[in-house]
């Protein structure tokens, strides 16, 4: 593959909580595409990390009786060991908000943007949601409180502060979006955005008084001032690849490599627009597509919020279940990009009929057969592009391969080989060894998606024996 690099990111979680079940998705399907591509020949570049600056991490140190770089390093160990709980592959790239190379890349895009004129210094006074790390409008708010953050009033923010022109790119924008009509996934998501834009975009404050909230990078040549967290997050995105230093690795991944960005659909703003400018103010290439997730929901559609108490955490479920049940349902049980109700009761009656007794059970009875009638045929199987993972459909892909596992068990129901052994032992051994490649083919399948599972299928098949233990053990 001669133009092979491929540029993946997600976007960086503060580190004032532990990552919730809506990171977990965005993490895994991120993962997910990342494997696809390198197993499809691709030299990837997966992105990912931690937003450490902002009044919502300065202000949870602070409730904590910590110093704020203590609090964010803590944050940082937790988000890792995390990340290997979702079996995020040991090949990502992580970025912290606080690293050195960051903060100096950070700086040294500010100073290009204010050299082509769309910085300037004003007084204002917002409404701000801690929550958000925004600004708000008085239709974005119900009863005082941010519509994503219910539960947490807004801050009247008043001061003198540094302003991006992002009025001056609504045109630009949609020229943009005009040639690259491909450029957010799905479609009502980028709908969206071009009607936000059309609408008209207003200057966004890029700096907080330093004297008033000390956490954050500081504004070249003024150090009254520190970056207002977006500002300064969304550069992590090019300072991973070590901008503006290393021109080799920055054209490689970011103006050859197809840069591709997941976020959640309240991010969309920030990703699909507001970087995008940003990129455009500093003289630089634009991102190739942003993938919008839909919301993980309670009971009854409502968005979690440890306020309504009606969060799952990801990690009790891996303790309970296994990695690879997680993934399985966030994979294929979660739209693609519409919402999706997240209850224990919904994940169990999924791991229920979709692991314990579809794929595990399916494993179970072929690797048995193989195993009694002394089989020693070599199963084979390799990966091939696919065309849902391609724009992003992993719930379709998903699907497809359980029709797969589901024509297995009525291979297995209508020719009954275990039966057939006993009267014609070569047709059996044949239908078995038939099996045996499909399942192949289906644990090559579930490379990108669940790794371990399908190392676990192969490894049996090459070894010719049963699991020791069953795949998913069914719950009750």
């Amino acid at each position: 593959m001669k133009d092979n690099a491929f540029y993946i990111t997600t976007t960086l979680p503060y580190v004032n909580a532990p990552l919730h079940t809506g990171h977990a998705l965005e993490l895994v399907r991120a993962d997910t595409i990342a494997r696809y591509k390198k197993l499809v020949g691709y030299d990837v570049y997966f992105n990912t990390g931690t937003d450490e600056h902002g009044i919502k991490v300065y202000e949870k140190a602070k409730e904590k009786n910590l110093e704020v770089q203590e609090f964010v390093d803590k944050g940082f160990e937790t988000f890792k060991n995390q990340l290997k709980m979702f079996r995020i592959t040991e090949e990502a790239h992580f970025i912290r908000t606080t690293d050195k190379h960051h903060i100096e890349s950070a700086q040294y895009f500010w100073k290009l943007v204010a050299k082509n004129g769309f910085i300037y210094k004003k007084n204002y006074e917002a409404k701000y949601c801690i929550g958000c790390e925004s600004e708000k409008t008085d239709s974005e708010l119900e009863n005082g409180e941010c519509k994503e953050h219910p539960g947490v009033k807004v801050s009247i923010i008043s001061e003198e502060n540094y302003f991006f022109k992002y009025s001056a790119f609504r045109d630009k924008l949609l020229d943009f979006y005009e040639k690259n009509p491909n450029f957010i996934v799905p479609d009502f998501r980028f709908n969206e955005i071009k009607t936000f834009v059309k609408n008209g975009l207003q200057d966004f404050s890029i700096s907080r008084l330093k004297s008033k909230m000390p956490w954050g990078i500081p504004v070249p040549d003024d150090n009254e001032h520190v970056m207002y967290v977006w500002f300064d997050a969304l550069v992590n995105y090019i300072s991973t690849l070590g901008w503006p230093e290393n021109e080799e690795q920055f054209k490689k991944y970011w103006i050859n490599g197809n840069p591709t960005q997941y976020c959640g659909k309240d991010n969309t703003r920030f990703q699909g627009a507001m970087w995008q400018a940003m990129l455009m103010a500093a003289d630089l290439p634009n991102s190739r597509q942003i993938v919008v997730n839909g919301f993980i929901t309670g009971d009854g559609g409502i968005k979690m919020s440890k306020t309504l108490g009606n969060v799952v955490d990801p990690r009790d479920i891996v303790n309970e279940y296994g990695v690879d049940a997680l993934r399985y349902f966030l994979l294929r049980e979660v739209s693609s990009f519409e919402d999706s109700p997240f209850t224990i009761e919904r994940f169990k009656d999924a791991y229920n009929s979709g692991l314990a007794n579809g794929l595990g059970n399916l494993v179970s009875r072929i690797l048995t057969m193989v195993e009694n009638y002394a089989i020693r045929s070599v199963a084979v199987g390799s990966f091939s592009i696919d065309k849902d993972l391609d724009i992003f459909d992993i719930k379709n892909y998903m699907d497809k391969i359980w029709v797969k596992i589901q024509e297995l068990d009525k291979i297995i129901q209508e020719k009954e080989p275990y039966k057939l052994y006993k009267t014609d032992k070569d047709q059996a051994v044949n239908i078995v060894v038939d099996l045996c490649n499909r399942l192949a083919f289906v644990a090559w399948s579930l490379k990108p998606v669940m790794s371990d599972t399908s190392e676990k299928i192969l490894s049996c098949l090459s070894g010719h024996k049963k699991p020791e233990t069953p795949l998913f053990l069914r719950k009750e």
